[in-house]
């Protein structure tokens, strides 16, 4: 009898993510070649392939077939390549027509873009970790999430739908507390390397790198609130009577 395949698996999608990363490189992209699409592109690739670890300029620079050095006239340092990195594969939400970028109907939104990112993490378990982590640009965001551009549009989708400005960072945190944390785990599970990462302290960011996300920048105050107790118990609670439905079933 055949495995019942997951519908949000690179598989049950036709053995693809919804978009292709940005090239095949590995063979080699040569100096000729290069550009910022084409490194970010061969980034993903490694990682997909390596980890998260393995991934250096240097070794980036040999898996594209030019010097390490030549890679900084696209990407300025690690924390660019990792953000240019993360909004590649956000990207694919973007390309996913299952997935709404917008809609009045906010409970058919969450469930869609729930599975979009699902659909993410099982295309590239090894990368999804970084998606978890704080961006250079707001690292006050509680829960983290490296995506500025996700962030931007979940709140301002519920901004639009009639929540407050509370009321939409709290959707946010719950959201992203539940997605990530199940997501993590089930990347782990096939053996993503989900540990804290030696990143750099990130200083403080240059007011230019929110200039793109007016929202982020008017909600930092409740979203540099730390909410996880409140998070957990009200999930718990939910959780609590899910099962207890379950069981008068």
């Amino acid at each position: 009898m055949n495995a019942k395949v997951d519908p949000d698996s690179p598989r049950g999608r036709g053995s693809a993510a919804a978009v292709l990363p940005a090239a095949e490189p590995g063979a080699g992209a040569g100096p000729g070649n290069l550009d910022r699409r084409t490194i970010l592109g061969g980034a993903i690739s490694m990682v997909d392939r390596d980890g998260l670890r393995a991934l250096t300029m240097r070794k980036l620079g040999s898996y594209l077939g030019v010097e390490g050095m030549a890679l900084y006239r696209y990407v300025p340092g690690r924390d660019a390549l990792l953000d240019g990195m993360v909004e590649v594969v956000i990207d694919e939400l973007y390309g996913d027509p299952d997935v709404l970028l917008s809609s009045v109907d906010w409970a058919d939104y969450l469930r869609r873009l729930a599975h979009g990112i699902r659909r993410i993490a099982l295309a590239h378990p090894q990368l999804f970790p970084l998606i978890a982590t704080r961006p250079p640009a707001a690292p006050w965001v509680r829960p983290p999430l490296r995506s500025l551009r996700w962030m931007e549009s979940f709140l301002q989708n519920f901004r639009d739908c009639g929540f407050t400005d509370r009321a939409a960072v709290a959707a946010y945190q719950a959201f992203s507390s539940f997605l990530l944390g199940h997501l993590l785990l089930e990347v782990s599970a096939q053996g993503a390397d989900i540990g804290p990462m030696d990143e750099p302290d990130p200083g403080t960011p240059q007011a230019s790198d929110l200039d793109g996300y007016p929202l982020l920048k008017h909600l930092k105050p409740l979203l540099s609130e730390n909410r996880s107790a409140e998070v957990f118990e009200s999930s718990l609670e939910l959780l609590v009577t899910h099962l207890e439905t379950l069981g008068k079933n």
